[in-house]
């Protein structure tokens, strides 16, 4: 156990700085640093309720950019799909569910970093109602799966071309509803314990600083520059993943 405190709070570190500046990263980040090290039955719920703790922390800088009304199809679809994701994680192999995560998230994000690397304009897509269903019920999965919620939703956002705001204030929103039930879903299917409750105490620290000093790199980064890290942590959070 020992091992396993000294590198949470980096991993709560890293993942909640990319969490403050993206608006959605934490789990995939901290996933991604952490599954090497501790079982994602033992992590879920740890970077799920250290994600709560960083939404609550950053979501009040983009409220007045929140449009509730069109997030309601999505969430609702999303919630759907949240009690099979966390069905798949009780029965499922843990690595076989980090291979299909890291797959699709290194295939898009490479796919969006060489766009950019050759500079070719992506084609930007319009609003879709139905897409914005199926993005979230799929999200409602991977967030019952470990907290994902937040991937689906930044790729689409990405393909149509919206501002670093707006891409905010349509993610952040629909991942902290999503945790807040995905966090649920998991004390009741008994993931929650004793040991979760003290890791997080450990990390909470780690988890403010770094949510503090993500805000303030969003707040000077251009738009490019957001794109950027946006599909690099896509792409990073899925290639190590697969490593």
């Amino acid at each position: 156990m020992s091992a396993e405190l000294l590198i949470l709070p980096l991993g709560l570190l890293i993942a909640s700085f990319c969490s403050g500046l993206a608006g959605f990263a934490f789990n995939l980040v901290a996933a991604a640093i952490l599954f090497h090290f501790i079982s994602p039955q033992e992590l879920a719920p740890v970077i799920v309720l250290g994600s709560l703790v960083v939404q609550s922390v950053s979501l009040p800088t983009v409220l007045r950019e929140v449009q509730w009304r069109p997030l309601l199809p999505p969430i609702v679809a999303g919630l759907l799909g949240l009690p099979l994701g966390v069905l798949i994680l009780r029965v499922a192999d843990p690595r076989q569910v980090g291979v299909i995560v890291g797959v699709l998230l290194t295939g898009y994000g490479g796919y969006a970093l060489a766009r950019m690397a050759l500079r070719i304009k992506p084609r930007q897509l319009g609003p879709n109602p139905l897409v914005d269903k199926v993005v979230g019920f799929f999200s409602g999965i991977l967030g019952g799966i470990g907290g994902f919620s937040g991937a689906l939703p930044a790729m689409w956002s990405d393909l149509q071309g919206l501002s670093k705001e707006i891409t905010r204030a349509r993610i952040q929103p629909f991942v902290a509803t999503m945790q807040v039930f995905t966090a649920a879903s998991l004390a009741f299917g008994g993931f929650v314990t004793k040991e979760t409750g003290w890791m997080l105490l450990t990390g909470l620290p780690a988890l403010l600083l770094g949510t503090w000093l993500g805000l303030k790199a969003f707040h000077v980064i251009p738009a490019q520059g957001f794109r950027l890290v946006l599909v690099g942590l896509l792409f990073v959070s899925g290639l190590s993943l697969l490593v």
